[in-house]
């Protein structure tokens, strides 16, 4: 008899829940972002999934509370990312004035109008997290993160500034552990862009963009 696992066909980029347990039923703590966020701020790529043990019911307040609805900036993360349990994303509007004195925030709390107030910090960059970057378990990453394509961040980092494509960081403050690839490759495969790609033409070459032959896979993206 063949294996039920062949049959299994991949699920499209805008399902909710693409892991089914072994009865049938789907797993409700992982979620590809793109079908289940729907917030002005916050912007994700195709496939990329967020995992919970305690699934919430609005996955954007879980990974960016501090990303309001009036919020200046954007949280942009892009394909095939992977987000593991109880990794947060502290964007810009969680930010205080910590230029001066005193960085307690009386605007929020009365006294005269918010806007204009000298006490609100100006509003904050974009948090930019590349494609196909592994979160793992209870990372921060910190307000304006600009984060490079391929980049693994280790469980319990905390993660702020711009991180190159295709390192793994670490630790508090995170710090760069080793280059996954040299910057050349890195460039190489940034070009590859394999996950552009339609995902048939993914899972036919799926061995080939898991292992670590960069000529290999630049071959099949020229060909």
């Amino acid at each position: 008899m063949p294996d039920p696992n062949d049959l299994r066909p991949f699920p499209a980029p805008d399902t909710s829940h693409p892991v089914r347990l072994p009865d049938g039923s789907p797993h409700a703590g992982t979620v590809f972002l793109n079908a289940v966020v729907d917030h002005p701020r916050f912007v994700v790529g195709d496939y990329t999934y967020a995992s919970a043990f305690d699934p919430p019911k609005d996955w954007a307040a879980r990974l960016a509370p501090y990303l309001f609805d009036f919020s200046p900036e954007h949280l942009h993360i892009g394909k095939f990312c992977q987000i593991a349990d109880g990794a947060l994303f502290i964007t810009s509007s969680a930010n205080h004035r910590y230029d001066g004195i005193s960085s307690y925030p009386f605007a929020v709390f009365g006294g005269g109008p918010i806007e204009g107030r000298p006490s609100m910090p100006a509003p904050g960059a974009d948090t930019r997290i590349g494609h196909d970057v592994w979160i793992g378990q209870g990372a921060r990453i910190l307000p304006g993160a600009d984060i490079g394509d391929g980049v693994i961040i280790g469980a319990g980092a905390v993660v702020g500034g711009t991180v190159p494509p295709y390192c793994i960081v670490g630790g508090n403050p995170a710090q760069v552990l080793r280059q996954r690839f040299s910057k050349v490759d890195a460039k190489r495969l940034q070009q590859v862009a394999w996950w552009d790609w339609p995902i048939d033409v993914i899972l036919a070459h799926e061995a080939l963009i898991v292992a670590g032959d960069v000529d290999a896979l630049e071959a099949v993206a020229l060909d």
